[in-house]
């Protein structure tokens, strides 16, 4: 004697079929990629006045120079962490408004993992090079792309790959990817020492600027996607 577990007729790999269907609509649902990437631009946006009016410059007469980026330590810390508060709550929220559950705890811990090592290496920074002046000579290349990768907006990438992978979201796998290679391989290409303390300070920026930038236009086109799909 058996016992028959699907109706009359029922097609088992319909029924498959019928459920990945239903568990792919539910990961979309859950999905609140643009307001990641929304709060991420803002904060990335809003720390460059900070970093602007934050850095103490000071250039000797033998061509060396020491500088403190002071702002980028007080400012990206808590913002980061309030950031990645902000973005978890949402996911939450809306999971729950939907009656489901929000998978955003891991990227929340990642985010601040990524904080607490940026803030280390910036800190350890700042009382190694008041003792040991820079050059007026650009870093290597791979010292800029260790640079960048340290920076806030390089540790906003990495934990983005965790969010794509929670997601399971091939479309913000693929903008992170290009995110990363222009924050580690592009940006730092263009980036020098200037001949005033304005100049440099704009080089300082540029990268943070561009990298806002490109947030806000990927949060744009998430939430467009979004719209479409509903």
């Amino acid at each position: 004697m058996t016992t028959e577990s699907l109706a009359a007729g029922g097609d088992p790999r319909r029924l498959l079929s019928d459920v990945r269907t239903l568990a792919h609509r539910v990961r979309v649902d859950q999905r609140m990629t643009w307001v990641a990437l929304l709060v991420l631009a803002a904060v990335t946006l809003v720390g460059i006045p900070f970093d602007w009016f934050g850095m103490a410059v000071h250039c000797l007469p033998d061509g060396g120079c020491q500088f403190a980026r002071r702002g980028v330590l007080y400012y990206w810390p808590p913002a980061l962490l309030l950031a990645y508060a902000v973005i978890a709550v949402c996911y939450v929220r809306a999971a729950r408004a939907r009656g489901l559950g929000a998978r955003v705890l891991p990227y929340a811990i990642t985010g601040a993992a990524t904080t607490a090592v940026f803030t280390a290496a910036w800190v350890a920074a700042a009382l190694y090079f008041p003792n040991h002046p820079a050059s007026l000579h650009p870093l290597p290349y791979w010292g800029f792309v260790l640079d960048r990768l340290i920076a806030p907006w390089g540790m906003i990438g990495l934990a983005l790959l965790v969010l794509a992978r929670l997601e399971r979201n091939l479309g913000l796998l693929l903008f992170t990817a290009g995110y990363l290679v222009l924050v580690l391989l592009v940006l730092p290409m263009n980036t020098g020492w200037g001949p005033f303390h304005w100049g440099l300070r704009a080089q300082f920026a540029m990268p943070q600027l561009v990298s806002g930038m490109v947030l806000l236009l990927g949060a744009a086109g998430f939430a467009a996607a979004r719209r479409r799909h509903r």
